[in-house]
This record gives C-alpha cells, structure tokens and sequence, in this order.
C-alpha cells in the first residue's frame, strides 16, 4: 500500500510503500473530513492521510460481464442542483443505501438515479451512464448526461467520450435524456446498447431497466458491441498495449 502524509503546514510529505497493513489513528480523529487530527468539531483539515491498496481484483459485478440490471424509480433522489452530487464524499453515497437494497427485493443489481418530474436519466449508483442508439433526427449517437452539479464527473466517462469522437463515427454527446426518450426509443427499436462507466467497472453493459413496473429490455450482442470495443481499447491503454499520452511506463 502507498501512504502519504500532508499537513496545513508542511503541505506533502514524501510517499511511502509499505506492506498492507491497518492504520493508527487518534480516536477522536475527524474521519468524515478525511482529516486525521484529533477534534471534535467541524473544521478545515490540518492533518490529512492518503492510502491506496493495490491489489489484483476479479469483476465488479458477481455476474461477471453479463449485462446488469437496473431498478429507475423516481421515488428516491441521489442528488440535486446546488447540492455535490458531483463531489466523490461520503455524504452522497450513505444515503443511497437504503435505495440500493430496495432494488435488490426488485431483482435489480443497481439503482437508475432519475431527477426531476421528466425523469431525467442522470448515473447509476456505482457508474455514469450512456445510450448508443439512433436519435430522433435520425443521427447515429452515443449520448451521456451532462455535468450539470449533479453527476459525478468520471474519469472514465470522458476517456469514452474522447476515445469516441477520435473515432469519428458516429456523434458523440453530451445531453439531456429522459426515461420517455429511452422508452421511446426502444419501442421504435432505435436503441442499440447502453452501458455504464466507472473505474470499478470499467464498461459495463445494461440488459434491463425496471420502471413503473415494466421490465424495459435492453439490445445486448456480445460480439462486436460498442461497449466491448471501447472496454478493450481502454484496457488496452492502462496495461500498455497500446500506446497513449493518457499513459506513462513505469
């Protein structure tokens, strides 16, 4: 594991790597702050800690690469505007447990987080989302929700929308999508895939979405699918097989 230390007044300290092991803490540390310094109010941090653990892991999902399934339901909200739910902090994920489980009873492995009274599609719980499909001007289109304050702006979500346009194939952007535009979509079998993002997950594809109790299915081929380029492409880059400037050999 790598350990670094940073503090108000000597800024970062030299990095460490050392075997993986537990971290010392003061009890009343301000843990929820990322803050190491013993206080028991809320303040700016003084003392802070980064770790990260490095280790050989298996598939997000315990379905392996098979398409997830996704419960949308307008009942809960993840975030909102003037909120941070385009902040990577423990606040925004603590409530959205509860919802989580919910779409588990539903036999869902996810939650489809929807805003407003259109029902905006904003991300899944662990991953952005896209849609590749024919659009309603009859353009070929891979779009993803824009970074309005209440999505997280993942990092794997712009490499797809860079490595995409680079492609020139089809349009690439981003813009606003509703679960009518969705269900219209499929219902003049104009949707060809949509898949999440994420660095977990990586590209992960999604086979059905509950909403309003109807069990909306998703076009999969495992073959040749765009989600599957785009994983290979990526991973290519981040083990090195083909060269980017995203990358530098170690």
């Amino acid at each position: 594991m790598l350990t670094v230390e940073w503090s108000y007044q000597g800024g970062w300290q030299r990095p460490r790597i050392q075997p993986f092991g537990n971290l010392s803490i003061h009890p009343a540390c301000s843990a929820l702050h990322y803050a190491i310094q013993p206080s028991l109010g809320v303040k700016k941090p003084s003392q802070a800690l980064l770790y990260v653990i490095l280790s050989p892991v298996g598939s997000y999902f315990t379905t392996g690469a098979k398409p997830v399934s996704l419960w949308a339901d307008s009942k809960y909200i993840r975030s909102w505007k003037g909120g941070t739910g385009d902040c990577k902090m423990g606040g925004n994920y603590g409530a959205s447990i509860f919802a989580q489980y919910e779409a588990v009873d539903y036999g869902c492995q996810q939650v489809l987080w929807l805003y407003g009274d259109d029902h905006q599609i904003t991300e899944v719980g662990t991953m952005n989302l896209f849609l590749y499909w024919t659009n309603e001007k009859g353009e070929e289109e891979l779009a993803t929700p824009p970074l309005d304050g209440i999505i997280l702006p993942g990092i794997t979500r712009q490499s797809i929308l860079e490595l995409a346009g680079k492609w020139k194939e089809l349009k690439v952007c981003e813009r606003y999508l509703t679960m009518s535009d969705l269900r219209c979509g499929l219902k003049e079998n104009r949707v060809k895939e949509m898949f999440g993002s994420g660095t977990a997950c990586v590209v992960s594809p999604v086979g059905r979405v509950l909403y309003q109790g109807e069990n909306l299915q998703i076009p999969y081929q495992q073959e040749n699918s765009l989600a599957s380029r785009l994983l290979k492409e990526l991973t290519d880059i981040q083990y090195g097989r083909t060269p980017s400037e995203w990358s530098f050999l170690v």
